[in-house]
């Protein structure tokens, strides 16, 4: 356990009453009504919904990709409201690993070149470090061997298998996957869902969006989303 990872029982992320809304027109739509949710650490939380529930734009806010219009939102004991443009930028780069359903990779740079980004970004760590850890992460996502391929040169899989490496090497305290096999054929989809489903084993905090519901046996809890707010929640003892 890192010092980044700590008691399960204690929460991570605390959002009290967000609100969104966004300009149309005249007007404005209301996307994310009053909502309340508590992310504890070591939970691996799906947030299901049909396109146009919300969900993304809550993930969004979650990641510090955007800002809710009002509300509470407390990061690990850190009241995100008060804190500047670039420290949000800093919390995030340190603390927050992205998969996303486009695995956004740079396709001038090899796969080891793409997973060492976020170290890049970081400044923390010498060349051939950040080649080393990245070979390591490559190798717990099943892709040692491909560390001077090209991102053109692998299957839709292996590319996600890249960004989920990509988001590890930091060792964030968050991973956030939206739609991380929407992409992907059904099985290639289990691959990429069973390598998450044990990087929680291990502790790590997941947050995932998606709207499929064959994906919700491999969360500990799950929360419903329609219109903005929430529906039902589940939890699983089991995951």
């Amino acid at each position: 356990m890192t010092d980044k990872q700590l008691s399960t029982s204690t929460p991570l992320i605390e959002l009290k009453g967000i609100n969104k809304y966004f300009k149309m027109g005249q007007g404005e739509l209301h996307v994310l009504k009053d909502l309340d949710l508590t992310i504890h650490r070591g939970e691996f939380l799906m947030i299901m919904g049909k396109s146009g529930s919300g969900k993304t734009t809550l993930m969004n806010i979650i990641g510090f990709l955007d800002q809710s219009n009002n509300g509470e939102y407390i990061f690990d004991e850190q009241d995100a409201s008060k804190l500047t443009e670039n420290q949000k930028s800093e919390l995030r780069n340190k603390y927050i690993g992205f998969i996303f359903q486009q695995f956004f990779l740079i396709q001038s740079l090899n796969v080891s070149q793409n997973v060492e980004l976020p170290m890049v970004y970081e400044g923390l760590k010498k060349e051939a470090r950040r080649r080393e850890i990245a070979h390591d992460y490559l190798s717990l996502v099943g892709l040692e061997g491909k560390e001077h391929s090209k991102a053109t040169e692998l299957s839709g899989g292996q590319q996600q298998r890249v960004a989920i490496a990509r988001a590890l090497v930091n060792e964030p305290l968050l991973i956030m996957a939206d739609e991380p096999t929407g992409a992907l054929d059904s099985e290639t989809s289990s691959d990429i869902m069973n390598i998450l489903a044990k990087l929680n084993d291990e502790g790590k905090t997941i947050v995932m969006v998606t709207h499929d519901p064959d994906m919700r046996k491999y969360a500990t809890r799950v929360v419903y989303m329609k219109d903005g707010v929430f529906l039902e929640e589940e939890e699983f003892l089991n995951g």
